[in-house]
């Protein structure tokens, strides 16, 4: 099996698990009508609730993962790194993943994936580990719950719209990290290509700018 088969294998295997983690978890209530009565008003946004549906994800991936399919859920000791958890599929498979929420019906927007100072050092340090995003499409029903719809899961190596921007702490940003039928099926190796380029790129606009502004 060529990389890009067993990277396809394992990304359905989470997403099927993350799937099936949702149904688990089932609606997380957030507030009542008494506490809000007019709704969830400008409240009705993915940053707004995250954290608690994060905790909600890891502590069910925890104590869920034999039933999911893993030998192991590892939270990562960071929380500003490139991944939230470490898989161990198999006894010699291991899944990074980092994940994210959307809201159902939002906007296509780009957002930020990861820091890139930070994938540079882990794919140095891991250049034949694989790394995912799993997006967590969230909807916030009328009783003051927050649903979990769906879980997307792309390998960040897979990602078509590669843009690092100069001038939000050198992040990768996407706008099609959700959509894997837009994917561009790349080894680590040829997504380090062409991130490394436009890493440069990014890094002369933003050189420029500080000249600019001097």
């Amino acid at each position: 099996m060529n990389n890009i088969d067993k990277v396809n294998k394992e990304r359905l295997i989470l997403q099927e698990s993350f799937n099936k983690l949702i149904k688990i978890i089932g609606e997380i209530p957030i507030a009542s009508k008494k506490a809000m009565p007019f709704g969830w008003r400008k409240a009705a946004k993915g940053r707004t609730v995250w954290r608690i549906i994060e905790e909600v994800i890891s502590q069910n991936l925890e104590l869920h993962s034999s039933e999911l399919g893993f030998e192991s859920v590892m939270p990562a000791d960071s929380e500003v790194g490139v991944f939230d958890f470490k898989f161990l599929i198999s006894s010699n498979e291991e899944a990074f993943v980092n994940i994210k929420s959307s809201v159902l019906g939002g906007k296509r927007n780009k957002d930020d994936i990861s820091k890139s100072d930070g994938l540079i050092d882990f794919f140095n340090s891991n250049p034949d580990s694989n790394l995912y995003v799993a997006t967590f499409v969230i909807d916030f029903t009328e009783d003051m719950t927050v649903q979990i719809v769906d879980a997307i899961v792309m390998p960040i190596t897979w990602i078509p719209d590669v843009y690092i921007n100069p001038s939000n702490n050198g992040n990768l940003q996407s706008a099609d990290y959700k959509y894997v039928d837009r994917a561009i099926k790349r080894t680590n190796k040829e997504f380090m290509e062409v991130f490394l380029e436009e890493y440069a790129v990014a890094q002369s606009k933003k050189r420029k700018k500080q000249v600019v502004t001097k």
